[in-house]
């Protein structure tokens, strides 16, 4: 494989990163759900999406996946974030 193919499959593998994401979201809801295991996912999932995206940015010549990717990780990236700091919060 080229290194444009490669970077093509590292974009792809970053955008199926946030649908798993999302996909995990529906899944585990409710009031029973463990919100720091949920953190964590989340944490590890949009990190290894960025990584993707960055490394098929500089692999290959098309920008719309890598950006597409690094934008939709990042916002989860901001989501686990912000859930970490609202159980930080309610916790005494």
């Amino acid at each position: 494989m080229n290194k444009r193919k490669v970077g093509n499959v590292l974009g792809i593998t970053s955008i199926v990163l946030i649908i798993i994401s999302i996909i995990f979201f529906y899944i585990e809801r409710g009031p029973s759900a463990d919100i720091y295991f949920i953190i964590n996912i989340y944490g590890i999932l949009s990190i290894l999406g960025i990584l993707f995206a960055i490394f098929s940015w500089l692999m290959s010549k098309r920008l719309i996946l890598p950006i597409i990717g690094l934008i939709g990780n990042v916002v989860i990236l901001a989501v686990a974030y912000l859930l970490l700091l609202a159980m930080g919060i309610s916790e005494p």
